[in-house]
């Protein structure tokens, strides 16, 4: 399947690249402990991160291991391994009931949840792919009829809604069975893992805050064809978003690596104008300078292009489609995978020229036809800005349209809050998602995004916003100099219109490129309207008096405010808002027009949370209390850094004078941005613009203003 007979002559027939050799080492060191003397298959017990759970997640990769070293070595004792642990799993799996967690909508067996069943299965296949020839023909048929077939049944017909539907555990489910059925060479498997299910009722009741989808009849409702048609967009956009694509490329390309070993007239690397491998690129332009995953929608912080599911994606893609950019990650992972496409992308990283990793700016799709909109992700220099404009993404998704999130090399200057969870913690709800997931991280206020009426987009009602998408109205990424993404929601709140417009704008008077944001909204009634910024940091100083709240007041009722501490307010007097921070030694302004009444809230993550699930954040809040238009001018400057050792800081204040908005309606904005050093530029947007050829024009005063295309820039003396 993985490793074929082709793979391994081609492994065998030259010496192999460093990287490799240390995957060998790597995989004969971790099972030097089991391989002779056989390894724990305990009695099923705990949920994620207790004992029993994670030593079968151990087992199946000693076996997975193990089978890849008889391969490549050609040593017995590694298929004795494989072949001793299977039978003490046939032995185990006939008798064994559901496991006693009752905490999934699909309990396994092994597993407290069929996910990580399939999980099992995807493995454990590779494995007995890897020893079939050693065992004998009795030996598979009591493997295939105790275990392998009774096993892949449960995770399909017995969990129709685990299997039969549009979801990364779905994904994992079908993957399973097929590759099963791959290595068992069972057709009926791998045709019921390619189309799903026959089954006479479709709606199964998956249409929930659980998550998936059920087709229509007359389209590929579910089975691995059916994940691909629907769960992508045509650039590779995953509708879940980065954390959970990481998590799904892995079944993905190694079910379709098997199928084409298997049956190569289906092409199914080409299926979809080769969507998989564009699908491994966008989850890579997805990433951070450190190679972290933007946490959108349900993400644990911190997984990053190093996790064994990356390395595995991107050694598969290579194997498709040798492009140098794919082996500049790989020796930035600095792992590569025990089969022939770990082989040839380490010789490749061998002789490979010390370019670093090339991340332009970028517009994903989002939707199968990508008419949903889509996640613009802008980059200059250190700077890289993700702007949300996509749809809801399943059961996974947050309520945040429009919201950016903003990175100054490793660093979050603003962050995405990511999930309520602490995954395998299982002093924390097993390991499951909290309670504070619904309540704090998927709600509005928890982004970078323009909130209304203290209330959620949608008002957080999953059905709502899963019929809905923002839409991106266009993106200019020509210039890197001058970027520029504009886009619109006009379903988050009922009469009310949001817009956004991010400018990523380099200019050498400026240390960093300087992030322009213009958000505003339109509606006929006034309303209060909220914009965080989620800075994380160390409050340095603000152009505004602080009255600090003692004890800080709890900020709301619902919608995540009830998790919000008012700590300070400040009014703001004058017609600019200025807020500085410091965060990993380096110091950051806000400055955003203001107008009179406005308000700036200094909160904290933590209120009504007795369990302490929740991060202890700071974050600052610009309100407009009572406003029928609002318009939120900010530009955000990366200005110094400071030196722990000498003590000296660099660059300590922010070099913006002024902004003034010159103009605003509909269709235009005309603002200058102005530094203590006199400089000054205006900036020209047309927000409906739809090509780079059209003009504009208005008129301010006794000024005419004309330029070309959705923004223009001029600079004065």
């Amino acid at each position: 399947m993985i490793l074929t007979a082709k793979g391994l002559s081609e492994i065998k027939s030259i010496p192999p690249a460093p990287l490799f050799e240390q995957a060998i080492q790597d995989a004969i060191s971790e099972l030097e402990s089991v391989v002779d003397k056989g390894t724990d298959v305990p009695i099923p017990k705990d949920m994620g991160g207790g004992y029993t759970h994670e030593q079968h997640k151990r087992n199946y990769r000693y076996m997975l291991l193990a089978g890849a070293l008889y391969q490549i070595l050609e040593e017995v004792r590694y298929a004795s391994f494989v072949k001793r642990t299977l039978f003490t799993y046939a032995d185990l799996y006939k008798n064994l009931p559901l496991h006693p967690a009752e905490k999934s909508y699909a309990r396994g067996k092994l597993f407290w949840q069929c996910l990580n069943e399939a999980n099992w299965l995807v493995y454990t296949s590779q494995a007995y792919d890897c020893i079939y020839e050693y065992l004998s023909k009795q030996e598979r048929q009591t493997l295939e009829t105790e275990l392998f077939k009774p096993f892949a049944d449960f995770l399909s017909i017995e969990n129709p809604r685990f299997f039969n539907r549009i979801h990364n555990h779905s994904t994992w489910g079908n993957a399973a069975v097929g590759m099963m059925g791959i290595a068992m060479r069972d057709e009926e498997l791998v045709q019921r893992a390619l189309y799903g299910l026959d089954l006479p009722e479709r709606d199964l009741g998956v249409k929930d805050n659980d998550g998936g989808y059920i087709y229509e009849e007359g389209k590929a409702t579910a089975g691995f064809f059916a994940q691909i048609d629907h769960a992508f967009s045509p650039d590779g956009y995953y509708t879940e978003g980065p954390y959970y694509q990481r998590y799904a490329m892995t079944p993905f390309l190694l079910f379709a690596q098997s199928l084409d070993t298997y049956n190569p007239d289906l092409q199914i690397f080409a299926y979809r104008d080769s969507l998989l491998i564009k699908a491994v690129s966008a989850l890579l332009h997805q990433t951070s300078a450190s190679g972290a995953f933007f946490p959108l929608n349900d993400a644990q912080k911190g997984m990053s292009i190093h996790a064994n599911s990356v390395i595995t994606a991107v050694n598969i893609a290579f194997g498709q489609d040798p492009n140098p950019q794919l082996v500049r990650v790989a020796r930035q992972q600095g792992k590569v995978s025990l089969d022939q496409n770990g082989a040839a992308i380490a010789k490749a990283i061998q002789k490979a020229e010390g370019l670093e990793v090339e991340k332009p700016s970028v517009l994903l799709r989002d939707g199968a036809k990508g008419k949903q909109g889509g996640l613009a992700i802008l980059r200059s220099k250190n700077i890289t800005v993700p702007v949300k404009c996509t749809a809801q993404g399943l059961g996974h998704g947050h309520y945040d349209k429009l919201s950016i999130s903003v990175y100054d090399g490793e660093t979050e200057v603003l962050q995405d809050y990511g999930a309520a969870r602490w995954v395998n913690i299982d002093q924390k709800a097993g390991g499951r998602y909290l309670p504070e997931n619904n309540s704090w991280a998927k709600q509005s206020i928890a982004h970078n995004t323009l909130v209304v009426n203290q209330r959620s987009h949608f008002g957080g009602e999953y059905a709502l916003a899963s019929e809905n998408h923002s839409e991106i109205l266009f993106t200019e990424f020509q210039r890197e100099e001058l970027q520029f993404v504009m886009a619109k929601e006009t379903h988050a709140y009922k009469g009310i219109e949001l817009y956004r417009g991010v400018i990523l704008w380099t200019n050498a008077h400026f240390k960093n490129p300087l992030l322009i944001d213009l958000t505003y909204a339109i509606s006929d009634q006034a309303h209060q309207y909220d914009l965080p910024f989620h800075h994380a940091g160390q409050f340095l100083q603000a152009n505004f008096d602080l009255e600090m709240i003692q004890p800080p007041a709890i900020l709301g009722e619902s919608h995540g405010y009830e998790h919000v501490y008012q700590e300070a307010l400040g009014s703001i007097e004058g017609e600019m808002l200025q807020f500085s921070w410091m965060k990993d030694r380096r110091f950051y302004t806000i400055s955003s027009i203001a107008e009179d009444k406005d308000q700036a809230i200094l909160a904290r993550i933590g209120a009504n949370d007795p369990s302490f699930n929740l991060r202890r954040d700071p974050f600052l809040i610009h309100r407009k209390r009572h406003s029928r238009n609002p318009i939120f001018l900010t530009v955000i400057e990366a200005h110094g850094t400071y030196d722990p050792v000498s003590e000296l800081p660099e660059g300590l204040y922010t070099s913006i004078q002024s902004i003034d908005l010159m103009y605003h309606d509909a269709d235009y904005s005309l603002f200058s941005i102005s530094t203590k050093e006199n400089k000054k530029w205006t900036f020209m947007l047309a927000h409906q613009a739809s090509n780079r050829e059209s003009l504009h024009q208005i008129q301010i005063d006794n000024l005419r203003y004309e330029w070309q295309g959705p923004i223009h820039l001029f600079s004065q003396p």
